[in-house]
């Protein structure tokens, strides 16, 4: 069925399908950026497709190619005839793609994740603000140029109207290991917060390195070696009914 899906689209669109898939069983068309709301709503409201479940709007980040850095995906299925379809555009760096949470409500939160997590804003969206991290954030974690060991701004905790929130713990909860000393703070401790800084100290990383493992290795190795030594034997052996 979802072939019938992608075949539908050719017919409606025509040239303006750029691209189509099947790799794995999952069905794609991709179309250009201006092209990216119609073609959604057609398979949302188009009477043969009745694509009316929304599943998830991201992105995929190729900061290397030059034509557009980011795949934007919307995937989508149908509760009335099962078929399935992913949908493809590329989006370069400051293009805005249109909303779609005018479509399917769903739609708000994931473009507000992708505007959070790779910089996309989508124009027309009602509410365009971050959903997972705080608005002083300084850039997109999901971007594949994001530093590893970016330290981010230190704000002070809020509290929200009408919103039950748990108050933090401590200063460096949620914060990256760049702003705290680990080693100095974890010296003469039997404690550990990464294997890297646990061999730093002399401590057992994990299973791998434990007693446990080591005999469990250990029996592995035993039995491989019983089997080897069958399968010789046997091959060793005469076979019935051959000359002596």
């Amino acid at each position: 069925m979802s072939q019938a899906v992608v075949d539908r689209l050719s017919t409606q669109f025509g040239e303006r399908v750029l691209e189509t898939s099947d790799a794995f069983g999952d069905y794609e068309a991709r179309f250009a950026l201006d092209d990216w709301v119609e073609a959604a709503q057609f398979v949302k409201e188009d009477a043969e497709l009745q694509m009316d479940h929304f599943i998830d709007v991201t992105a995929i980040d190729y900061p290397e190619r030059a034509s557009a850095r980011f795949d934007l995906t919307l995937i989508v299925r149908s509760s009335v005839n099962g078929a399935r379809i992913r949908l493809r555009t590329r989006v370069a760096e400051g293009e805005e793609p249109g909303t779609l949470s005018g479509l399917w409500a769903g739609a708000n939160w994931a473009e507000r994740e992708v505007w959070d997590m790779f910089g996309i804003k989508f124009k027309g969206h009602p509410d365009m603000r971050r959903i997972l991290l705080y608005e002083e954030f300084v850039g997109h974690p999901l971007r594949k140029d994001y530093p590893i060991d970016k330290a981010q701004p230190l704000v002070p905790y809020r509290e929200v109207g009408e919103i039950e929130k748990l108050a933090p713990f401590g200063i460096e909860e949620g914060q990256p290991f760049a702003r705290i000393d680990w080693e100095s703070r974890l010296a003469g401790r039997d404690e550990q917060v990464s294997p890297s800084i646990g061999v730093q100290h002399g401590q057992r990383r994990a299973l791998s390195d434990s007693e446990a493992a080591e005999q469990i290795q250990a029996r592995i190795e035993a039995r491989m070696a019983a089997e080897a030594e069958a399968e010789t034997a046997s091959d060793a052996a005469p076979k019935e009914g051959s000359e002596s």
